[in-house]
């Protein structure tokens, strides 16, 4: 069975690149635009993974997970965060709010996003 991961992206052009590369390493995903959107799909789908960035229109990506890890329904749902935030507060931020995983968005992103999802065995 595929798994299914959820990725909260406000950026058209960078959720479609995310769609299409975690589609070619074979996993289901779904795209939310704003924070709420991706805290009501994730209660809703239930995905193997949330992939999120920190910089979205309505609520932060820390708040989103901070939401997500407080819900008795998501709260073991596995969070990676995939943000231009790249400072070491932010990264502790991150990791604070409950995210699995923090990764810059970087030239080795993918590399690390994939081995991240490997780690938590949804790859």
């Amino acid at each position: 069975m595929t798994a299914q991961v959820l990725v909260v992206e406000d950026s058209p052009t960078q959720a479609l690149r995310l769609r299409l590369f975690l589609e070619r390493e074979g996993l289901k995903v779904t795209v939310a635009k704003t924070g709420q959107e991706g805290i009501d799909l994730a209660q809703q789908q239930l995905p193997k993974a949330v992939v999120l960035d920190v910089n979205l229109p309505d609520i932060d990506g820390f708040q989103v997970c901070r939401a997500l890890k407080g819900n008795p329904a998501t709260v073991g749902t596995p969070v990676i965060m995939l943000t231009v935030k790249d400072r070491a507060a932010d990264t502790i931020s991150g990791l604070d709010a409950g995210a699995d995983a923090y990764i810059p968005k970087d030239d080795f992103a993918e590399a690390n996003l994939v081995q991240a999802l490997r780690d938590l065995s949804i790859l």
